[in-house]
């Protein structure tokens, strides 16, 4: 009795160390296993649930079932006219055969690398033979958008004429965009892109569910060109105005100096024409004086004369004049 109970205790002992060992391990929905011995892969589980292995021999690689996601760097990739840009690409894919993954890049950072390789070098190959249209357009739609191009005018009523001079400059520099037909587009060529990587991950243990250009970008030398090119045509546009402008202001600068001339000419007509009439009065008036008191008139006219030419002599040679009679008599005779 003592030797069954000592035999039963061995085994409860060897049991208990056993399952201290661990010799099973769970595999969990979404994922899968790769169990090796001594690098060697002696198992590989694709459904969940308790699985077995040799305690401290097998090794348990557990690997994600579920869709992944990649997303590469922003690479500066040339066009077939050799324009430079940047494309950001992001991917899908799973690992499909374990065994084939686990033999070929062992673990995910490295498959993440694997993945790098290919599709960034499979993307710099398809776009070199593309020129820029055909990477960042899907269709033509663009041509179909009608552009209008808006100036801001000043309030300011203008002639017909002048209105209709300006319309016609606008006309002349409108700028219209000239788009070339696209017959390939960005879609097609992430398809392009995706069908030949697709023939390459296989190898990995891999399957490319699908891969999309997220984003293209000009690189700065040739964002620099374009806004350069903008900025020349606004400038050009510009002084197309500029000069319309000051052409206008010649001419209403000259309608201004020949109205200020005929306004002039006008007021001296009429001032001259006030004038003379004022004479004509102040004359009527001189002889409706001189006729009522001919002496009196004499000798208020002489006084007049007096003040305003006196005043002005610097010598005085005689005064055995006519003119200075009323200096000596109020009379007019010495």
């Amino acid at each position: 009795m003592k030797k069954l109970i000592t035999i039963l205790v061995v085994i409860a002992v060897v049991l208990i160390i056993f399952l201290l060992l661990g010799p099973f391990y769970v595999v969990e929905e979404g994922e899968q296993a790769v169990v090796t011995r001594f690098g060697r892969i002696v198992q590989v589980n694709t459904t969940a649930g308790l699985k077995f292995k040799t305690p401290m021999i097998d090794n348990v690689i557990k690997y994600p079932k579920k869709i992944l996601a990649w997303d590469g760097d922003p690479q500066r990739v040339p066009t077939s006219e050799k324009q430079f840009i940047w494309v950001d690409t992001t991917a899908r894919w799973k690992i499909e055969d374990p065994q084939k993954f686990y033999e070929s890049v062992t673990t995910l950072q490295q498959g993440f690398g694997r993945l790098d390789e290919v599709i960034d070098s499979t993307i710099r190959t398809v776009i070199v033979k593309y020129p820029l249209r055909e990477v960042v357009r899907n269709s033509n739609i663009i041509k179909e958008i009608e552009v209008e191009e808006v100036y801001v005018q000043a309030e300011v009523e203008l002639e017909e004429e002048e209105e209709e001079g300006l319309d016609a400059l606008r006309k002349l520099t409108e700028t219209r965009a000239t788009y070339e037909d696209v017959s390939y587009g960005r879609v097609k060529l992430s398809g392009e892109i995706q069908t030949i990587v697709k023939k390459l991950t296989p190898q990995f243990g891999i399957t490319l569910v699908d891969i999309i250009i997220r984003q293209i970008r000009y690189s700065e030398d040739l964002t620099e060109s374009v806004y350069e090119r903008m900025i020349k045509e606004r400038n050009q546009i510009a002084e197309a105005f500029r000069s319309f402008g000051a052409g206008k202001k010649q001419e209403w600068l000259g309608r201004l100096e020949n109205d200020k001339k005929a306004i002039l000419s006008k007021a001296f007509e009429e001032g001259e024409k006030i004038r003379g009439e004022a004479d004509a009065t102040a004359t009527k008036i001189y002889n409706e004086a001189y006729e009522a008191d001919p002496e009196f008139f004499r000798f208020w006219r002489s006084i007049r004369s007096y003040r305003k030419t006196l005043p002005t002599f610097r010598k005085i040679l005689t005064t055995d004049m006519e003119y200075f009679d009323y200096l000596y008599s109020e009379r007019g005779g010495r």
